[in-house]
């Protein structure tokens, strides 16, 4: 699982991308701070289930937070974009060529309308972000329509004389991008072969975070795009903070809660700065929004869910005696004998069914629930 963080430069991304990963990269306020690729390990947070099965869990893929999962997914943060990426502009083939590993992206917008379409400051103000969304989503279709166009004739070409479904050719001619054949198909019945429009279909899900959100000319924006778009108001920066601060034993924080208790030995002056935090960015949007903006990519765009497999159902471990010990993210839909062989392949092999937290059987075209506890019966 990669998410991908992109956008403009001075956008904050690699400190949305510092937020989630607490991995030292380069922060700066100047046009492509980021060159190559900044890869680490972020957490989404989903409730553990010892909350309700009232336990104590011992996780060893994972990790657990007073009651919250927080579960490992890779995180990418990729060059700059501006106008033209596409024909090479500016790190443009890098970006898009970087973009080939994700499985979704999360668009880091300037919300302020304090930097223009590259990514420069100006002080005066007024560039509308909205611009900014169709330009990222206008260069990324642009690409895959190039892909497409360059090599369409060919391809209808070889299905006429091979006689083979066009969906299948060009997904495999996309397959770098992780295009499916169904995906492919679903865009055909919509839209003409060839066409911009069907390069929009086939684009990579993509979520908005609004950052900034901090400052009052983000505001403004924020609350006019959210009527034309579906989008997550959060403040990369306030998120580092309370991150950093929670790292240093200033506070008690879990990513994504609306509030942080402060311990004992805070300064003055850093008491201040995490009442700013939490009067001007938690108050309003009840938490700095980046925790939900990842969350929000993986669990409603691509539309995976949580399942914990134990060896034991009755003991609620594996065979080290581990207390929920894994968390596992698969795609909504999938059935016990599909996650099966995801466990591992001697599980999925010698698959016979599954248990459920009543120790009543479950089949293997039983589709598993968000949350779902399971225990994997199999021939060893």
């Amino acid at each position: 699982m990669l998410v991908g963080v992109v956008g403009k430069s001075n956008s904050g991304k690699s400190t949305f991308f510092k937020a989630l990963t607490l991995q030292d990269v380069e922060v700066g306020n100047r046009v492509f701070v980021t060159i190559k690729p900044n890869q680490g390990v972020a957490f989404v947070t989903a409730e553990c289930p010892c909350k309700k099965l009232d336990v104590k869990c011992k996780p060893q893929n994972s990790k657990c937070v007073r009651g919250t999962r927080l579960i490992p997914v890779k995180l990418l943060d990729v060059a700059g974009l501006i106008p033209g990426a596409h024909q090479g502009k500016g790190l443009g083939n890098q970006f898009l060529d970087d973009l080939r590993q994700a499985d979704a992206l999360v668009h880091v917008l300037d919300a302020s309308g304090m930097t223009d379409e590259k990514g420069e400051f100006s002080e005066e103000g007024g560039h509308d972000p909205e611009k900014d969304i169709g330009m990222l989503e206008g260069e990324i279709d642009h690409w895959v329509f190039g892909i497409i166009e360059k090599n369409i004739e060919k391809l209808q070409r070889t299905a006429a004389a091979e006689k083979i479904p066009m969906e299948r050719l060009i997904a495999k001619q996309l397959s770098g991008l992780g295009v499916q054949e169904e995906d492919v198909g679903q865009a055909l019945k919509i839209h003409q072969l060839g066409t911009l429009e069907f390069a929009a279909a086939l684009r990579k899900p993509i979520l908005i975070a609004a950052n900034k959100a901090d400052l009052m000319e983000a505001q403004k924006n924020i609350k006019r795009l959210q009527e034309t778009h579906e989008l997550v108001p959060c403040s990369a920066e306030s998120e580092l903070a309370l991150r950093e601060a929670e790292r240093k034993g200033l506070i008690e924080y879990i990513p994504g809660d609306g509030d942080f208790a402060v311990k004992d030995g805070v300064s003055e002056e850093q008491k201040r700065a995490l009442e700013f935090i939490k009067k001007v960015v938690m108050v309003p949007f009840g938490s700095t929004g980046v925790q939900r903006a990842l969350n929000n990519a993986v669990f409603g765009l691509l539309g995976l869910i949580a399942v914990y497999p134990v060896a034991s159902i009755s003991k609620l471990a594996d065979s080290k005696g581990n207390v929920l010990p894994d968390a596992f993210l698969v795609r909504e839909g999938t059935t016990l004998k599909e996650f099966a062989s995801k466990v591992h392949k001697d599980i999925g092999e010698g698959f016979i069914g599954g248990l459920d937290l009543k120790k009543m059987k479950i089949g293997a075209d039983y589709q598993l629930r968000n949350g779902d506890v399971v225990e994997i019966l199999f021939k060893k």
